[in-house]
Order: C-alpha cells, then structure tokens, then sequence
C-alpha cells in the first residue's frame, strides 16, 4: 500500500501500487460499494474527492465535510487507506481528525504558493504521505516549489502526481502529457515517487489503456485511475471513470516491462550500442563547438559593422532548410528538427548578446 512507495528497499514496479476510487464522494453507499469491488480485487488504497475546486460557480463542488465520515467509516469496515484532496488548512486538520492515511494538492492549489505555504505548515510535524500534482500550466518551477516547501516543514513522504498540463489545444486529451516535464521533475527529485494519473490526462475512457502503458514504460511509481460503480450518472468526470470491472480488465492487459535485459549476450551487444552512442554524442558536440567557432565569427562581424543580431529572414531560412535536410531521414521527424534547430538558434542569439555586454 502507501508505505511500500516510501520503502528504499522495495524495488516495486508501477502496476505494484494502484490508487483507485471515485472521482468524487456522492453519496456513502456509492463510495462504499465502488470501494468494496476495489478491495475484492486487491486495491486498497481508495481515493474519493470531498472538495471538488471548479471552474464555475455551481457546478457540483463535492458533498463536503458530511463526506469525511463516510470515508472514516468505510476504512474502518473495509480496512483500507483512503485518500483525498485538500486545498486549504482546515481541510487537512479535519482529514487529521478522521483519519485519512494520504492527502494530495491539486493542480489548481499548486499554482498558488501562499496556499502550498498554508498546508504545507499545517502538517509540519505529521507523518502522513502528501502526494503534490503538478500546476495546470507547463510550469514545473511551481511544482519544484511546492515539494520545497513541504522539504522545509520536515516532511518525510512526499509524492508528486502527474496528472499532465492544460493547453489551448491537448487533443485528444483532456490535459497534455509532457512527459519530458514530469521525468525533469523525477530526475531532480530521485527519492520522490512519482505517481501517474492517467484518468485526468486521458479525460476519456478509451485513452486510459494507452496513457498507463506508457506511465509503466517509462519507470513510474504507480497509478492513480478513478472507478465509479456507475460512471455514466457521476457527478463530476463522468467520462474519464471505469467501473471497477472494466479497470481490473484493462489492468490485466497492462505490461509490465523488466527493469533490464536478462541474456547475457543482448546485455553484451546492448553495451557495444551504448558506448557507439557515446562516441558519436562525443563528435555531436564537437561539431555544434565548431558551430559556435563561426557563430563567435559572425557576432564580430555583425558588432564591427554595427548589424543587428536578429535576422529573422535567416532564421525562418535555417528552419525551412533543416527540415528539408532532414525529409528523407529515417529517425528524424521535422518537429524535432525544427525544434533542435530552434534550441540551437537561441544559443548563437544567446552567444551574441552576450559578446556586447
């Protein structure tokens, strides 16, 4: 359960912890069945949602307090864990006071650092796993900051949750996957688990399969997956939840990938491959230096003559004819190339600059 995410010596694997349970708390009978049918199957770490932060005033905003009792009840008959999202001070203290095993922030509540800094304080001293979403938008130094400042109150289990990022256009999902942001975020915090939740991402039942698939792949710590007993009449996300039967299924489909290649002889050929990549990542820099030589060049040229740094007709040039470069390229698609060719062109801008200051 929650303490194996927590525990150094437990090598888990994603699919060793899942986090399932209903959007929101509706009514006891609804948590208690949907939890029931999880704890059958082995979940027993349940997630509900007490206060729901919306967007617009009323929509359904969760049954509030009354649902605190519920839960205390329902982990006290079922013997589960159960978990929930707070957004201010009072609710962790009456999370505290009926029990709760975990609390999360949401993505709404961490882009807000006053009240990061509230809750953050209002648990100083408490042992409780606080797993932290990140922000709505792609901004991980709000998201860096928050486990800050939970690391200043001396909390010792802390958790992020990538849940993805809203964007004007996630199509087909309702919140953009960044993957690279949410592993920047897992390579700079190591000894942080970091959970997935492919509901929120996904937004559509038919996206969770693909989403998890791909959390596993890439070595996360578990899932976060919302199951309601009836999705179709949910109160909020109806769309992203499954019943518990249909995420035992689409669970039994997961893969579950090995940590590293077994054959000895795939581990000798794998390393070959490894050190070729070393050496021609060696002559990449090599030739992106002697890049820099030139653009060193250019920049005297251009201060010398009193020409502006900027030209954007070249710089339009340098991306149309990258990817042409790259059309017949096998490995190289053209974002990539136009977005390493973007990377490139700030650096010689960067350069430049910095050669008249």
């Amino acid at each position: 359960m929650l303490q194996s995410l927590f525990d150094k010596k437990n090598n888990h694997r994603c699919t060793d912890f899942i986090w399932s349970g209903p959007c929101s708390a509706e009514s006891y009978e609804q948590v208690f069945e949907t939890a029931s049918q999880l704890k059958q199957k082995g979940i027993e770490t349940i997630r509900a949602g007490i206060w729901k932060p919306r967007t617009r005033p009323n929509s359904f905003e969760g049954i509030g307090y009354p649902a605190l009792d519920w839960m205390a009840d329902i982990k006290n008959k079922l013997s589960v864990e159960i978990t929930t999202e707070v957004a201010s001070a009072k609710h962790v203290e009456a999370c505290l006071k009926s029990g709760f095993d975990a609390l999360w922030i949401g993505a709404r509540t961490t882009v807000n650092p006053f009240l990061v800094q509230e809750i953050a304080e209002s648990l100083r001293g408490v042992d409780i796993p606080v797993f932290i979403k990140n922000p709505i938008h792609a901004e991980i130094g709000l998201w860096i900051g928050a486990i800050e400042r939970f690391e200043q109150m001396n909390i010792s289990k802390i958790g992020n949750i990538f849940r993805g990022f809203h964007t004007m256009n996630s199509a087909p999902y309702r919140n953009q996957p960044v993957w690279k942001l949410a592993l920047e975020v897992k390579r700079q915090f190591p000894g942080i688990p970091m959970i997935c939740d492919p509901s929120h991402i996904a937004g559509k039942r038919n996206l969770l399969k693909g989403i998890s698939q791909t959390a596993i792949d890439l070595n996360f710590d578990g899932l976060m997956l919302e199951s309601h007993i009836n999705p179709d009449s949910a109160l909020s996300d109806s769309l992203q939840q499954l019943t518990p039967a249909n995420l035992f299924t689409m669970l039994e489909e997961l893969v579950q990938k090995k940590d590293h290649f077994i054959n000895p002889e795939i581990v000798q050929e794998f390393q070959k491959v490894r050190v070729d990549i070393d050496q021609l990542d060696k002559k990449l820099l090599e030739i992106i230096e002697n890049r820099a030589e030139l653009i060193d060049k250019i920049g005297d040229w251009k201060d010398a003559n009193q020409v502006q740094i900027f030209q954007l007709e070249r710089y339009q040039q340098i991306l149309e004819s990258r990817k042409k470069y790259a059309k017949d390229l096998q490995y190289l698609p053209q974002d990539f190339v136009q977005e390493l060719f973007e990377l490139i062109h700030k650096f010689s801008i960067a350069q430049q600059l910095g050669k008249n200051q």
